[in-house]
């Protein structure tokens, strides 16, 4: 897993990129400083699962951060992934929803940097639930039921052939979730195995009809 999101890391300084980077620091290096920084600062929550920071600051001199700027968006997003991606790996939790940012320092010497996690509860407890579809895009879940189809009025609409026009529902029940699946023909499958109804954990992947989403916590 981390070597090919080290790869995907690397890519971001390939072709039109390569033209605007002048930075010595690879985006390789800040992916891994932000591993390390979660190990060091991963704590023991009150329900007894290990949780490590959410929010995270990468400090650079003004020139690195100028380096970055010119796919600073692609390569936060990356990394994010990166971190929700190690957390899911190593069984770590989040209070809150991740968020990874990029902090220019004057003083701070070309080729260096440092990187900051901190500990900050959105108020969810366990982060904000969404879905990723594919392509990446994120959908905040309701806190009650949210419907998923073909059909337009469907809280999160997915236009696919295989798909039901009403086809499953994710519904809040304690503090989690479950889907349910509402007689579709092509059925619903939580980590390949067909469901009726399922209890949903972080990175569990869905696949409704042949369209996969992935539930997330973080």
């Amino acid at each position: 897993m981390l070597r090919s999101i080290e790869r995907r890391l690397e890519t971001l300084v390939e072709g039109v990129f390569a033209r605007a980077f002048h930075s010595g620091l690879r985006p390789v290096e800040l992916g891994r400083r932000l591993l390390r920084e979660m190990d060091d600062c991963r704590s023991v929550g009150v329900s007894g699962r290990t949780v490590v920071p959410n929010v995270y600051s990468i400090r650079l001199g003004p020139e690195d951060a100028e380096g970055f700027a010119a796919f600073s968006s692609s390569l936060l997003r990356e990394l994010s992934d990166l971190v929700r991606e190690y957390a899911r790996q190593e069984g770590y939790h989040f209070m809150g929803s991740v968020n990874v940012a990029l902090v220019s320092e004057e003083r701070r010497r070309p080729g260096t940097f440092a990187v900051l996690g901190q500990f900050l509860d959105s108020g969810l407890g366990a982060g904000e639930r969404s879905l990723v579809l594919p392509g990446g895009h994120r959908v905040l879940l309701a806190d009650f039921v949210t419907t998923i189809g073909r059909l337009p009025e469907c809280g999160v609409q997915l236009v696919d052939p295989s798909v039901s026009r009403v086809h499953a529902e994710l519904r809040a029940q304690g503090d989690g979730y479950v889907v349910v699946d509402l007689g579709s023909t092509n059925g619903t499958r939580v980590n390949g195995v067909r469901v009726g109804e399922r209890a949903l954990a972080d990175g569990d992947e869905l696949q409704f009809g042949t369209v996969p989403v992935r539930f997330s916590t973080s």
